[in-house]
């Protein structure tokens, strides 16, 4: 019997495989049991619930990379950062740097549309705690090697927090592997990998990040875009 020919990857076939993974049993209870035991504010809203694969411009020059999606953020919204305060604060960010033509991120239907860029996570399921297991991560991780293959043009890559950022730099094959602090530049051959403290109210309520500094890395991350 002859083969079937091999269908070519597609981020159209990736995020079809990204929402239907069930790999972590622990991971698809959580995203589960959040999507049913909603927050008071949304009680009215029907929870996305799944994997939320990456969201953007093909075509994109600068990828950003978080950890997770949230419980009650993206894990209800079905779209990366979407529909939680640490959304809000990439997405004006992204807004004032130039890649996204507007500042907020409510739902999947608010007009929201990156210029330039791609955001998407290490992991694709909301983690109880917000801390996936090794294994998880791991297991997530071919996703995002196949997102790197598939984003060719994308130059500048922004890792939210030491998660995403050591995520990353494993993908890559880097070694040694570079320490991880604000506002750092690692080359991954044709791609500079700036790291930056993760948007989550951790940081941004009690100022170990704050806008000014969120803006210096996305202001960095155009100038290097500019260069190609």
């Amino acid at each position: 019997m002859a083969e079937e020919p091999r269908v070519a990857d597609s981020l159209e076939l990736l995020a079809a495989d990204i929402v239907s993974c069930r790999a972590c049993p622990r991971l698809v209870a959580w995203r589960e049991q959040a999507a049913t035991q909603k927050r008071a504010a949304f009680t009215q809203e029907t929870y996305w619930g799944r994997p939320v694969p990456g969201f953007g411009e093909p075509d994109a020059c600068l990828l950003v990379v978080g950890l997770a999606p949230a419980a009650h953020g993206a894990n209800r919204t079905g779209r990366m950062f979407t529909g939680d305060r640490s959304g809000a604060w990439l997405y004006r960010a992204l807004y004032r740097a130039g890649f996204a033509n507007q500042p907020t991120s409510i739902d999947r239907s608010d007009g929201l549309r990156l210029e330039g860029a791609y955001v998407t996570a290490a992991v694709r399921c909301a983690p109880p705690a917000n801390k996936p297991l090794p294994t998880e991560r791991d297991r997530c991780r071919l996703f995002l090697q196949r997102e790197l293959a598939l984003l060719t043009k994308v130059r500048v890559i922004v890792a939210l927090g030491k998660f995403a950022f050591d995520v990353v730099v494993s993908t890559s094959g880097l070694r040694p592997r570079p320490r991880f602090s604000h506002g750092v530049e690692v080359q991954l051959g044709e791609r500079t990998l700036i790291g930056s403290y993760h948007v989550s109210q951790q940081n941004t309520f009690t100022g170990r990040l704050t806008e000014e500094m969120l803006d210096r890395v996305f202001d960095r991350a155009r100038l290097l875009c500019q260069g190609f």
